[in-house]
């Protein structure tokens, strides 16, 4: 029988922190870690060089990724539809990346839109509007992949497979 602690010593390979960054971003989009855990967490694991470094990185989140036998509850927004706007519901649908991808993006055009804007106000003038190159083609992009990614609802991914099973037979 092989002792944790031999186990714990050996060099972790590629594809083990590939693993527990899987794991981390399960642990992200169920909403146990906050984006800023997730990176720091993430780091570390691609970083780590021996199981011992991995294992503290989920020693705190469950194994099978969900916890108890009952469904959990309804979020408040889709108990009253109609409250969140389409925007919202659409990053909703988003991988994980991609949401990030998003946060990122509208971070770096909220910073170029009020640098031109101080710019344009401290020079008395209005200025040639450059954030729209870089918010224009990064956001095409993202666009591009978003369109390419969203994710089905539930409902409809199970009416889709129940009209092929159907027409299967």
């Amino acid at each position: 029988m092989t002792d944790v602690r031999e186990i714990s010593g050996l060099r972790a390979a590629d594809h083990d922190r590939q693993d527990v960054v899987d794991r981390l971003r399960t642990a992200l989009e169920d909403g146990r870690l906050t984006l800023e855990e997730y990176l720091d967490r993430m780091g570390r694991a691609y970083q780590a060089v021996t199981y011992a470094d991995l294992a503290p990185l989920c020693a705190d989140l469950p194994v099978g990724g969900r916890v108890g036998t009952a469904p959990a509850p309804p979020p408040a927004a889709a108990a009253q539809p109609g409250k969140t706007s389409p925007l919202c519901r659409a990053l909703g649908r988003q991988p994980g990346a991609l949401r990030v991808l998003w946060t990122i993006w509208l971070i770096a055009v909220s910073v170029n839109v009020v640098v031109w804007a101080l710019v344009s106000v401290t020079t008395a003038s209005l200025i040639y509007p450059w954030p729209l190159w870089v918010a224009g083609p990064y956001g095409a992009v993202l666009l591009a992949l978003s369109l390419a990614f969203t994710r089905r609802p539930v409902a409809q991914t199970q009416a889709g497979q129940a009209s092929e099973r159907a027409s299967r037979r």
